[in-house]
């Protein structure tokens, strides 16, 4: 196979089984540089050099479904950021009804399917941060009934019931009523994402899960050794769990070389008073100054490839997923610049011998089975009341 070939090869299979992205933050970006006004930064056009993400750049990317993230810092809290995750949602709400020729609303597998059919890209709404429920089970099915198909329980900082992967040692995993949460959302049908969290969590949540869980936007440890990552042991269980990690593209969760590079750019993002995920023009160019003085090591398309080698091997091809973070990184992969090269990946994939059979798993099947199993599970639970539990009363 020539290079032209691996290139129409992956057009083919995009445009049979397109991709299933777990995670993008665009709702997150069109708050921080326009106020959420969508005449001003309309994703219908190209928005290149400004966002990673529009409708002409998705379709050329070959993505099929999106899991829109409803997301808000974990430095908001109690109410503040419960009320900023409706705004998310209420964002994402209204970029569907805007452009409803290209993006179809989904709440379950089977929208997923039919948004395909009608060749148009399914959109799910996932919420990133336990933060978001502010320790509430009637919030937590208060953000189902308005979409949301996914929680990641926890995003940067610790919460009270759940410790994550970049902060100290909390709770030590999830408390009770951290699996009191987990096992609610088995009960709606809303699914477990296992990213940001830390290892002890991971461990607790799928002790505690009885649905499949997922890993929204996570890569492997072994390949590059980053809290964010997932441990081997970790990706062993998910054959038994029927769940699927969904790699990501953040250089400095692929890259080794990234990794310090991206601490000392953060330290200098906050040395300048801005917070160190914060991709406004003003905070970009800090940015830019930083990678003039000091140039920033680049992670390719081989780098993504790479992990998703060693995670096939791990846990073969039925628990693998994409999920890229566009619009939540400040950089991204060469030939991954944008939501239009997921195509690249996929050639790259081709080049190393993937059957067609398994690139159709990574890029939509595997995603819609672990939807569908969840809601399965829930079905299989409609008997059971909804929790009343508080952080109270299962923590003290």
């Amino acid at each position: 196979m020539g290079h032209g070939d691996e290139a129409a090869g992956a057009r083919e299979l995009l445009a049979a089984f397109p991709v299933v992205d777990g995670h993008n933050d665009l709702p997150w970006a069109l708050r921080q540089h326009g106020g959420y006004d969508l005449d001003r930064l309309d994703v219908g056009r190209d928005q290149t050099g400004r966002l990673h993400t529009d409708i002409p750049r998705l379709r050329a990317g070959g993505v099929g479904a999106q899991f829109w993230s409803v997301y808000v810092r974990s430095d908001m809290a109690g109410d503040d950021a419960v009320s900023a995750t409706l705004e998310q949602i209420d964002c994402v709400d209204r970029l569907l009804a805007r452009h409803p020729a290209d993006l179809a609303p989904a709440l379950t597998a089977d929208d997923m399917e039919a948004a395909r059919a009608a060749g148009r890209i399914a959109s799910l709404k996932g919420a990133e941060g336990g933060h978001s429920i502010n320790s509430s089970l009637a919030t937590l099915r208060a953000l189902y009934a308005l979409g949301v198909r996914y929680m990641t329980l926890t995003h940067n900082d610790n919460i009270p019931w759940a410790d994550s992967a970049t902060d100290e040692p909390g709770v030590g995993g999830l408390s009770a009523f951290g699996r009191e949460v987990v096992r609610e959302m088995n009960r709606l049908g809303m699914l477990v994402d296992l990213s940001h969290v830390a290892d002890t969590t991971m461990r607790d949540a799928l002790a505690t899960s009885a649905a499949p869980v997922i890993f929204s936007h996570s890569s492997s440890r072994a390949v590059c050794d980053h809290p964010r990552n997932i441990p081997d042991d970790v990706l062993e269980r998910l054959p038994g769990n029927g769940g699927v990690a969904m790699v990501t593209f953040v250089p400095k969760f692929v890259l080794p070389a990234a990794v310090e590079w991206t601490r000392r750019a953060d330290e200098n993002m906050r040395a300048h008073g801005f917070h160190h995920l914060e991709t406004t023009p003003e905070a970009m160019r800090v940015h830019a100054a930083f990678e003039e003085a000091h140039p920033r090591p680049v992670a390719t398309v081989a780098t993504v490839a790479d992990h998703l080698d060693h995670m096939r091997e791990v846990v073969g091809p039925d628990h693998l997923g994409i999920g890229g973070d566009f619009d939540g990184t400040a950089f991204t992969p060469a030939g991954l610049d944008d939501v239009s090269g997921y195509p690249n990946l996929i050639a790259e994939l081709l080049r190393r011998g993937w059957s067609r059979t398994d690139l159709a798993k990574l890029t939509w099947q595997n995603a819609v089975r672990v939807l569908r199993d969840a809601e399965a599970v829930a079905r299989d639970q409609s008997s059971r009341a909804p929790s009343t539990a508080t952080l109270a009363s299962l923590d003290g």
